[in-house]
């Protein structure tokens, strides 16, 4: 009789039964962990190694201020470290900045607005050119009546 070779229980656990995690590359941009209050952005500060000095003035006008390396270790940089911005994270070109939740929220309502109002500007200037005898959009409608056919 063959002696059949059986694993212990304890051996079965969801840990060694886990699939393993497939590989993939990695972000080029690293994300900061979040802190209650702020947003994060990544902004331009150069391209093909000319400054944007007017991004990036324009970014801190609007209230963007760029977040300090010392602030989120979890992000490692072996990159330049000096610069216009000491103790800033920079990568290829753009810097990690961040700002009060209230401003992107106000920034994304003006922007949401002045669509609108481009949208409304639009379609005064199409109906404007309705003529009731020949109309651009008529309003369909159905009619469901119940009683004796014919």
């Amino acid at each position: 009789m063959t002696e059949q070779i059986r694993t212990k229980r304890d051996n079965e656990t969801r840990a060694t039964t886990a699939r393993l995690t497939k590989w993939a590359p990695a972000q080029l941009l690293p994300d900061p962990d979040p802190e209650a209050g702020y947003a994060y952005r990544w902004i331009r500060i150069s391209t093909m190694n000319a400054d944007d000095p007017r991004n990036i003035s324009s970014k801190l006008r609007e209230g963007w201020e760029p977040v300090k390396a010392s602030d989120h270790p979890e992000i490692q940089l072996f990159g330049e470290t000096n610069g216009r911005f000491p103790d800033s994270i920079c990568v290829g070109g753009l810097l990690l900045c961040k700002t009060p939740v209230e401003f992107t929220e106000q920034r994304n309502a003006y922007y949401t607005q002045q669509a609108e109002a481009q949208m409304q500007s639009v379609d005064n200037t199409f109906m404007r050119e309705n003529d009731p005898r020949m109309p651009l959009f008529k309003e369909r409608s159905t009619k469901v009546t119940f009683g004796k056919g014919t």
